[in-house]
């Protein structure tokens, strides 16, 4: 039986989730994973290059070199508890201060891309570093409101997971549900996060 390929494309975006890894790297040292509501944009860079040797005047093979993958998030706003925690701020009272010997934890995240069939594709990224971009600020304008937003980037490696065939690392991964299902995303959470979805139903 030949499988119907699904052509519908994603026209949404939500459910951002991430989570700190804990020193062995198993999963991550939150109870469940942390989510970061109103995300608007999500761009990820997968940069591969094509290298080239010669012989007798023509190609005598091709290889393809990959490159980090980069994420760039940007948010209605990214409250300042996942501030702190993602970047590595120290707080100081009520408040956080940037210092030069601030570390950003190693962390996982997800998101999901959604079509108007019901549709949902996973993204999940198993090891990287996030820094802060700039901010920024606008004076308003003859009474007219715009919104600001926040932009986190990160960039992700190879991190040892279970389950991929010939290999024992990866970066990133790609899951597809059909409307109404949760089966890969909860074998995602479960494969990067070492924790199920929130919304997960608890095994009996």
């Amino acid at each position: 039986m030949v499988t119907k390929k699904n052509y519908k494309s994603f026209t949404g975006l939500t459910e951002f989730h991430y989570g700190v890894l804990n020193a062995d790297e198993t999963g991550i040292v939150e109870t469940s994973p942390e989510r970061i509501e109103f995300a608007q944009e999500i761009s990820v860079d997968t940069p591969q290059e094509i290298t080239r040797a010669s012989g007798d005047n023509k190609t005598a093979e091709l290889a393809v070199a990959n490159g980090p993958i980069s994420v760039v998030t940007s948010f209605h706003k990214v409250p300042m508890e996942d501030k702190t925690k993602i970047l590595g701020l120290k707080t100081v009272g009520s408040g956080v201060a940037y210092t030069p010997n601030m570390t950003p934890p190693y962390v996982a995240c997800a998101f999901a891309r959604t079509a108007e069939d019901g549709g949902t594709e996973w993204l999940g990224f198993a090891k990287g570093l996030f820094t802060m971009s700039s901010i920024s600020g606008k004076s308003k304008e003859d009474g007219s409101i715009e919104f600001s937003k926040d932009e986190v980037n990160g960039e992700f490696m190879p991190r040892k997971v279970d389950g991929i065939e010939d290999e024992d690392e990866g970066t990133m991964f790609v899951f597809y549900d059909a409307k109404g299902s949760t089966t890969n995303r909860d074998f995602l959470f479960n494969l990067i996060f070492g924790k199920p979805h929130p919304d997960a139903t608890p095994e009996v």
